[in-house]
């Protein structure tokens, strides 16, 4: 008989903010003009944080989020698209 492995899931809205990463991110990439404001590559500290805590990260995907923490991914009735610095992850580690 095969065990099945038993998982535990988290959901967290990331959001890119250069400037909480600032020194990180002077550390490890050349930004010839600036770093922009809400460059992806700020979320690795905090995404690294939940790796060492035992966390893999199984899905990223960028949301609006709305003011009952619903979220909004497309709405092809209105045709909105727009910018988000915001993404959606879930994590899984065994239990």
């Amino acid at each position: 008989m095969v065990e099945r492995r038993q998982w535990q899931y988290m959901t967290v809205f990331a959001k890119a903010e250069a400037q909480l990463e600032k020194d990180f991110l002077e550390e490890h990439w050349d930004w010839k003009g600036g770093i922009p404001r809400n460059t992806p590559e700020s979320m690795i500290p905090r995404l690294d944080a939940f790796g060492r805590d035992g966390w893999e990260l199984v899905h990223m995907q960028p949301v609006f989020i709305g003011n009952n923490a619903d979220v909004l991914t497309v709405d092809s009735g209105r045709g909105l698209a727009g910018w988000t610095s915001t993404y959606f992850c879930v994590f899984k580690r065994p239990e």
